[in-house]
């Protein structure tokens, strides 16, 4: 009789630990039916910090005839020195310092932390007028790196090229949630000039599309926790040694009560 208790309550314990198909879906919140379903989707303007990278291209005609990149060299040059990855972005970008600003021929010094992207590119294009006609100026951020650890396939840091990205995005960046990783519970950590400001978010509940952490910024952190059934999974093997030991020991000491 001890032997059967023992056996349910160990049968118990490792179905506890199986995860539900609902657990492994996202957005499972939706409307059943199929009937689509709109969210107000408010994009944030991300504003320039120090640290940050600017990639800025000052393009006019010179007196050839030639249309030429007036601060990264040529064309030509600029399409070589990107296709060399990362790194090379870095190489032609302009690094915010300490004090906000960026250094740029014949403006000198720019402050542009605090500033969004549109806002920087016709302070640009202003200034840049009084030395060039028709020049064309554009901004883009080179240093858009998100981070993604925990429960995931592929964690590491990774870098954007676009303007925007979801939290949903960086998950399928990162490969995805793994087998022990809960979509129900995301950490979003992100920098907001000398502070540290935390989110909650779930990936399984429709309020995501709403939450003002489901456009990621540059520098967030995303981590996605393990589900309270993995330390009994990863310690599997030792525990059905261990419970096949304790099951033979218990039939033999039934059998030689008898």
């Amino acid at each position: 009789m001890k032997t059967r208790y023992f056996l349910l309550g160990t049968s118990l314990l490792l179905i506890s630990g199986c995860v539900s198909q609902k657990k492994l879906g996202y957005l499972n919140n939706l409307q059943p039916s199929g009937e689509p379903e709109y969210f107000p989707m408010s994009v944030p303007d991300y504003t320039i910090q120090n640290r940050d990278v600017l990639y800025i291209t000052l393009k006019a005609m010179d007196p050839e005839g030639m249309i030429k990149d007036y601060l990264s060299g040529t064309t030509s040059s600029v399409g070589i020195t990107a296709s060399q990855g990362e790194g090379g972005g870095y190489l032609i970008g302009y690094n915010v310092n300490k004090f906000g600003n960026i250094i740029l021929p014949m403006i000198d010094s720019l402050h542009v932390e605090g500033k969004t992207l549109d806002e920087i590119r016709s302070i640009l294009q202003v200034e840049f007028n009084k030395y060039y006609k028709n020049a064309t100026v554009d901004c883009k951020l080179l240093s858009f790196k998100f981070m993604v650890i925990g429960e995931v396939r592929s964690p590491g840091a990774y870098v954007n090229y676009s303007n925007y990205l979801t939290a949903l995005e960086a998950v399928g960046r990162a490969g995805g949630v793994g087998d022990y990783g809960r979509r129900d519970r995301i950490l979003v950590v992100r920098p907001v000039g000398n502070d540290t400001k935390t989110y909650r978010i779930s990936l399984q509940d429709k309020n995501i599309l709403t939450s003002e952490a489901y456009f990621l910024q540059p520098n967030d952190v995303i981590i996605v926790e393990p589900q309270t059934g993995k330390i009994l999974n990863l310690n599997f093997p030792v525990i059905s040694a261990a419970l096949s030991l304790i099951t033979t020991a218990l039939l033999l000491i039934s059998y030689v009560g008898r």
